[in-house]
């Protein structure tokens, strides 16, 4: 059976070998080509939200200085336990997100489940959830691009957050971002009391949405919120 990418839609070449006719495959959705465009993060990073560091000045005590500034403010601190990020957010990450994201390339959900599972499988949780989107947003994309991804690997998300506030994020500063009223409601407050949760996104930029969504499940009674990204802008 032939397989194509899903990124670029070349054929998949499987490397047949012994291991490969005796053992059971996971599927393959991309190709090496499309494998190797994305940057893996590793080596040295911010020890709360996955930035690369390398040898930049804008770190502090192995974090990068926003996460030094949501640790400084009262409002913020210890909301939001950790950001795991599978990718940096370079031009090809950007083009595939905006396809899956604002074009409607559902299928793509395989793609970045596929990158995501592994690492997905090392964390530690209770309850997976995804950010909600408005009924605004989500009639103008027709699925929750976050959801999609957690069915893709094959898990149940948590509907536990609801969303309020419908206006677009990407448009605004990280100030702006950070001092809107809170955009999230629970929706399911019995899921949540004395639970490891785990939000998973596409994107983690300044960490606004991800940081309103924790410091609303921690007020609720969660144990911890993490979250765990595709791509780290």
């Amino acid at each position: 059976m032939i397989i194509n990418c899903l990124i670029c839609n070349e054929e998949i070449v499987p490397q047949i070998g012994w291991n490969y006719l005796f053992s059971k495959q996971e599927p393959q959705y991309l190709c090496e080509v499309c494998i190797n465009s994305f940057t893996l993060i590793d080596g040295d990073t911010c020890n709360k939200c996955s930035r690369p560091l390398g040898e930049t000045e804008y770190k502090q005590n192995n974090l990068c200085l926003d996460c030094v500034r949501w640790e400084a403010d009262p409002k913020w601190k210890g909301c939001l336990e950790r950001n795991d990020s599978l990718v940096t957010y370079t031009d090809f990450c950007k083009e595939t997100i905006a396809r899956y994201k604002f074009r409607g390339d559902y299928i793509l959900s395989y793609a970045f489940a596929s990158l995501m599972k592994g690492k997905l499988n090392a964390l530690q949780y209770d309850q997976l959830t995804s950010i909600p989107l408005s009924d605004e947003r989500l009639y103008e994309r027709g699925f929750n691009q976050s959801e999609a991804i957690i069915i893709a690997i094959g898990l149940h998300p948590e509907s536990i957050l609801a969303r309020t506030h419908t206006e677009k994020q990407s448009k605004k500063s990280r100030s702006e971002r950070i001092h809107l009223p809170q955009v999230f409601q629970i929706a399911k407050p019995d899921k949540i009391k004395h639970k490891k949760i785990l939000i998973i996104d596409d994107i983690y930029t300044t960490g606004s949405t991800l940081h309103h969504a924790a410091k609303l499940l921690k007020e609720a009674g969660a144990e911890s919120v993490s979250s765990f990204t595709i791509a780290r802008g």
